[in-house]
């Protein structure tokens, strides 16, 4: 199973009563692409200073320690430039309509970076300055925080500056007297490094960022579902709850009805009203029975639940759809099943493995929680293919999926063409004939999302998730096992 959720985009802030902004402009900036936001300006002015202050001491150290021919004006006028950007972009970030960083943004402070740092190269060596390297800083830094389009301009940018200082740069400053000149076939070797060295730093940092990307992605999708279940079980205990105090001032009502059905004129307007009170008073109080039954009579949401009720609370969505379930508790000792915690990251990330295993299956599926004296241990097992060889390392891991959308999109295709069937017009002297969809349990897609969420819900409540093959022997499919295990104290409600 995976599972898909619908990010809103952002919305215009409106006004509200007191005059501020419905919602802040940080709202849509976070509900953006994490790579479209690039940098904020307050990490770029900081980064921007630590350079400053890196050439500012290297320009020093070199022309009163060691001496150097530097020119000296032309260097601090460069650095000057930054230090004019930063005043104007702390500026900037100090007001009050201060500008959101996105990817356009930090692509131009970055550009900035690199023709800057360009040009103080040139004046200090070129090619033949070791600190060259340095240009390598920028182009990681697109890589990791913006989107292709915009890292690779900074990737040109790189490799344009390093031709441009190879043919175009002063002498490399020396000692006074003496002056340096490297071979042209060092200069080459110099350019090719670099060259090398921004395209394999650069597609290194947007792959872990990418990742990372996957993975930020992935957990909130995680938070978002287990949001859900809290807000489905807090709605369940508000039911119980109100079912429980309204129960007695809907008796008062019952107990004055019956009086004045008594006392008023068999036949007469009141007499009327009155059963009339009492009948609808007796289906409020059905209503308030039924919210306030237990887990194991259909009721929902409860703290505690019997084990063999959480199996069936969690297979129950997937019956009925050509495969057969087989639900069962097994305890050491053969005393009675425990009662445990009705958590609703358990029974999502059950229910996960259970869909997973309803759409893989062929015929069965089975459900098995083994209770010994320190653990509780839920397998699913189905007579699928099972996992294959190359999935089954990286299982758990998010976007892993060897789903190949069969039974969702078999399903849909069948309602489609049953819609269309019995929507289009028959020929003369033929009747429509719609036919039956076939009954296939329905998925949620294949993002490969879903054993990743399962997985991380389950581990949150002390369980411990494994995959592996299942039962089936020589000649039959595999089937797939998945199994999680907690200790009794993690899950079992104490007595």
């Amino acid at each position: 199973m995976s599972v898909t959720e619908d990010h809103p985009s952002p919305q215009p802030s409106s006004p509200t009563a007191n005059g501020w902004p419905a919602a802040s402009p940080l709202v849509g900036w976070r509900n953006m692409p994490r790579r479209s936001r690039g940098l904020s300006l307050r990490t770029l002015i900081i980064l921007r200073w630590m350079a400053i202050f890196g050439q500012s001491a290297t320009i020093l150290v070199a022309t009163a320690w060691f001496h150097f021919d530097l020119p000296l004006w032309g260097c601090l006028a460069v650095i000057a430039t930054s230090v004019a950007m930063n005043l104007s972009s702390t500026a900037r970030l100090k007001r009050a309509d201060a500008p959101i960083s996105d990817g356009v943004r930090t692509a131009g402070h970055l550009g900035f970076d690199i023709l800057q740092l360009s040009i103080l190269l040139a004046l200090t060596g070129g090619l033949q300055n070791p600190f060259c390297i340095l240009l390598v800083a920028p182009v990681t830094i697109a890589a990791a925080s913006l989107p292709a389009r915009q890292a690779v301009l900074m990737g040109l940018m790189v490799l344009l500056a390093t031709v441009g200082l190879f043919y175009f740069s002063l002498p490399l400053p020396w000692q006074l007297g003496t002056e340096l000149e490297l071979p042209t076939l060092y200069k080459v070797g110099i350019g090719m490094a670099l060259t090398t060295g921004v395209v394999f730093t650069s597609a290194y940092a947007w792959r872990v960022a990418a990742d990372a990307e996957k993975l930020e992605l992935a957990l909130a999708t995680t938070q978002d579902v287990l949001q859900r279940e809290q807000r489905m079980a807090a709605l369940g205990g508000l039911a119980a709850s109100a079912a429980h105090e309204l129960g007695t001032p809907l008796a008062t009502i019952q107990v004055v009805a019956k009086e004045l059905l008594r006392a008023s004129t068999q036949g007469g307007q009141a007499a009327e009203d009155a059963a009339l009170i009492l009948q609808q008073a007796e289906r409020c109080r059905e209503i308030l029975k039924r919210l306030s039954q237990q887990p194991e009579e259909g009721g929902i949401a409860f703290a505690e639940v019997g084990l063999k009720a959480l199996l069936e609370e969690v297979v129950e969505p997937h019956r009925g759809f050509d495969l057969m379930f087989d639900v069962s508790v097994g305890t050491a000792s053969g005393e009675a099943p425990p009662r445990v915690r009705r958590l609703p990251e358990v029974i999502h990330g059950l229910s996960t493995l259970v869909e997973n295993a309803a759409d893989f299956a062929a015929n069965r599926v089975r459900v098995r929680a083994t209770v010994d004296a320190g653990f509780i241990e839920i397998e699913v097992v189905d007579d699928g293919p099972g996992f294959p060889p190359d999935i089954l390392p990286r299982l758990g891991e998010p976007y892993v999926t060897s789903r190949p959308h069969g039974k969702a999109r078999r399903a849909l295709a069948a309602q489609i063409a049953a819609s269309v069937a019995s929507a289009a017009p028959g020929r003369k002297g033929r009747k429509n004939v719609t036919p039956e969809p076939e009954a296939i349990a329905p998925s949620q897609g294949g993002m490969g999302l879903g054993f990743f969420i399962a997985r991380t819900l389950l581990e949150r409540t002390g369980g411990k998730v494994s995959a592996g093959v299942g039962d089936g022997g020589r000649g039959q499919p595999k089937g797939a096992r998945v199994s999680v295990r907690w200790s009794r104290a993690s899950l079992e409600v104490a007595a």
